[in-house]
């Protein structure tokens, strides 16, 4: 097996971006004004890419509990942002409360777990390996809850009257979203899953690729993306099912009738 990793240099990085002129040129051929965005986001991810370089450069060379934490904070505090633009709640203060909570503490036990327990990294705030993994775990749950905040209120506004049937014939709040619940519960879950079913036969993860082009024996690689998409899949489950527990709250009043803000 072949040492070391083929080190890009400026030209060849500048080369990638011939794939933005494709994209460009496919989009306008299909009359797809979307341009300006695609040209945008790919500034966007570089300068963003290139910052989080030199910032993990310095955290990696001094690492410290309290700078390995406030960067997960960091992560936590944008997901959550992230998934209110992505949704229809942003007008609705007790589901963004309820989503907040279910990020934070879903991926938080996970994380918890997986570094003692799974990982037992020495010292566990090791950012070389807390941040990277923590980053993945929160994103695949920033993804599922998203997924989950907009499967559970397009399915309230359509099936509305379904829902106040049920209260009025005595189920239940819990009772009378329990379809709904168990919709967007399947939703979000669904992407994750069929990663990993397709895993390893019709494509190699990230987490795995990087391993091996940086050098590192497939059996280990492997070993760490087995591990990692458990420690998702847990993550993603737990997260999803503590929104939508809370969210039942959210979405009736006092007298046990549907409230209006938890519609988009």
């Amino acid at each position: 097996m072949a040492e070391g990793i083929v080190h890009l240099g400026l030209w060849q990085g500048l080369a990638a971006y011939a794939f933005i002129l494709l994209v460009l040129a496919l989009a306008r051929y299909a009359g797809i004004r979307r341009g300006k965005m695609i040209v945008l986001a790919s500034m966007r991810m570089t300068l963003q890419l290139v910052l989080v370089g030199y910032v993990l450069i310095y955290v990696f060379d001094n690492p410290a509990p309290i700078i390995t934490l406030l960067i997960l904070g960091v992560m936590e505090v944008f997901a959550i942002f992230n998934i209110y633009k992505r949704t229809g709640i942003r007008q609705a203060p007790r589901l963004q409360k309820s989503l907040a909570i279910a990020m934070v503490s879903g991926t938080g036990l996970c994380m918890l777990y997986f570094l003692v327990a799974v990982l037992a990294a020495d010292p566990w705030y090791n950012p070389q390996y807390v941040v990277p993994l923590g980053g993945m775990i929160v994103g695949n749950s920033m993804t599922a809850l998203a997924l989950c905040a907009n499967r559970l209120l397009a399915d309230l506004q359509a099936q509305r009257a379904m829902v106040e049937g049920a209260l009025m014939l005595g189920a239940r709040p819990k009772k009378a979203l329990a379809p709904l619940l168990r919709a967007a519960f399947d939703a979000s879950l669904l992407p994750t899953i069929n990663s990993m079913v397709g895993m390893g036969i019709v494509f190699l993860p990230g987490l795995m690729t990087g391993q091996i082009l940086s050098g590192v024996s497939p059996l280990v690689a492997i070993s760490y993306q087995i591990i990692m998409m458990l420690s998702i899949l847990a993550s993603v489950a737990l997260s999803v099912f503590i929104f939508l527990q809370l969210s039942v709250r959210a979405f009736f009043n006092e007298n046990a009738q549907l409230s209006l803000e938890g519609e988009a």
